[in-house]
């Protein structure tokens, strides 16, 4: 399979960018489990830990973040993610386009009803 140019990747999908988000808002090493806690507390919502890994191999397999493997005292490893500049080109365009769509809208009216 061609990895995908940038063109192609923007926008992201909603997961997408929350997962990237997410990455960018964990302290620390930020591994998948620390990323789907991220997310889960954010949200409010439970999230299949493999949900996450699939979002962040295919992420990575877009160039969007990068994983490195660190080692821990107990001998054991684990990946830990960051946002390339690709991933950080992406959620900007992502945002202004979100933010280019609610222009306009007015719920009020709606929410009211």
């Amino acid at each position: 399979m061609k990895k995908p140019d940038l063109a192609e990747v923007v926008p992201l999908g909603t997961f997408e960018e929350q997962v990237m988000l997410a990455v960018l808002r964990t302290t620390g090493d930020p591994s998948a489990m620390a990323v789907r806690r991220e997310l889960e507390a954010v949200t409010r919502r439970s999230i299949a830990i493999g949900s996450i890994y699939v979002t962040l191999d295919r992420l990575e397999f877009k160039g969007l973040i990068s994983s490195t493997r660190t080692s821990r005292d107990d001998s054991s490893s684990r990946r830990v993610f960051a946002v390339t500049p690709p991933g950080a080109h992406a959620l900007t365009q992502t945002r202004a386009m979100r933010e280019r769509l609610w222009r306009g809208v007015e719920l009020r009216t709606l929410l009211q009803g």
